[in-house]
């Protein structure tokens, strides 16, 4: 039995989501109307509460894991305790509204709703539950394969993006994200490159930018852009799902590890992964005529195993990536080319953008620092600031 110090250190007050706390009524307008000449006496007398628990509705005590106080993940306010002689761990392949596709140890898929107390914990996510996610779940229909997942396990290497004020929790438990993007149809946009290869160091993951369609540009029109990034300690993949060109070194780089593909739509992420494993033949479509954009065929994000070893995500395409808990000032430390620069800077707290005697901004007109790099710095930063200020 475990000690009273063991228990208290597994008890915790967890705060729910302020839509947990009833409304209070001020006024009654119809009892107004109708009360007499003492009606306005009558109205302070009900306006009176006894049990005024406020914000104290939102708070609840849970039970929390025997090692909760050790995991440091930012994401989940509380891991919380379930009895594992009626759970089994699984791992999260899709998330469709209310349920969720929970694959166990054995390989079997069931559809699973999630527990009420983690929908109501407050946190900062849109989604508790994400594509990627290690739970505990437990089945309560073995012949329709149905269940309820009872706990998220602690996550590593998140991919996620802000959306409105919350954080979009795109896949969690990957190790490497690859940043894809095309030569052309539609055209390359670094700017998209440079905030999700801060995403992937924000969310401690490998990023590898990978260029599709190299079949509609000459090659060599690329290397400026190539020779910038390997000069920074990225791997670069010029790629083509239409010719098979550098196929082999992308199925290395998938091989037994745990990825994510992303990047705006029409880019051809699904075209990628059904060359590299024809069986799993994932919806496509070609680039708008018109507008020369992609068309959206992935709906949503789903974790899929490859007949070579390991597992992908394949994601919905992207039009617009805002960044998540990135302050302004911290936008600089992400941009690896300014490194050598940033403390060479006459003011401390310089943002490279006005100030005076700026060895950064020195360092772009002598030609040292790429000028589109440092144009996406700050098209960033101004992103950044204007969230920033929004938000507050």
């Amino acid at each position: 039995m475990a000690s009273k110090k063991e228990r208290k250190h597994r008890i915790t007050r967890a705060e729910l989501r302020k839509n947990r706390t009833e409304r209070t009524r001020t006024k009654d307008w119809t009892r107004f109307l109708d009360a007499s000449e003492d009606a306005e006496e009558v109205l302070v007398d009900r306006q009176e509460r006894l049990t005024g628990k406020g914000d104290l509705t939102r708070r609840r005590t849970v039970r929390a894991a025997a090692d909760a106080e050790q995991i440091e993940d930012p994401t989940l306010p509380v891991v919380l305790e379930v009895d594992e002689r009626v759970c089994r761990p699984g791992r999260v392949l899709s998330v469709h509204g209310l349920w969720s596709e929970v694959q166990d140890e054995d390989g079997r898929v069931y559809r699973c709703t999630t527990r009420r107390l983690l929908k109501t914990l407050q946190t900062e996510q849109r989604h508790i539950i994400a594509v990627g996610d290690r739970v505990m779940f437990r089945p309560i229909n073995e012949a329709t394969a149905e269940g309820v997942i009872e706990r998220v396990e602690p996550r590593r290497g998140i991919l996620s993006r802000s959306i409105q004020g919350r954080q979009q929790i795109i896949v969690a438990n990957v190790e490497q994200v690859l940043v894809v993007c095309s030569a052309a149809e539609p055209p390359l946009k670094p700017n998209l490159i440079d905030r999700m290869l801060i995403a992937a160091e924000k969310g401690q993951i490998r990023p590898v930018i990978c260029i599709n369609k190299i079949d509609l540009v000459d090659p060599a029109q690329l290397q400026p852009l190539v020779g910038l990034y390997s000069q920074m300690g990225y791997q670069v993949l010029l790629l083509s799902a239409q010719t098979g060109w550098g196929l082999d070194r992308l199925r290395r780089v998938l091989k037994d590890r745990q990825s994510v593909v992303a990047g705006q739509s029409g880019v051809g992420k699904s075209s990628l992964l059904n060359a590299l494993d024809p069986r799993l033949q994932l919806r496509v479509a070609p680039v708008s005529p018109d507008t020369h954009k992609g068309r959206h065929t992935t709906t949503t994000a789903r974790l899929i195993p490859l007949c070579f070893g390991g597992y992908v995500v394949d994601t919905p395409g992207i039009r617009q990536f805002e960044l998540w808990d990135v302050a302004p000032a911290e936008v600089v430390n992400f941009f690896r080319d300014f490194r050598p620069y940033i403390n060479l800077c006459k003011f401390p707290d310089c943002t490279h953008t006005h100030e005076a005697d700026c060895a950064v901004k020195n360092a772009v007109a002598d030609g040292r620092l790429d000028e589109r790099r440092y144009e996406s710095y700050c098209r960033i930063l101004a992103g950044e600031l204007e969230s920033q200020s929004h938000w507050e």
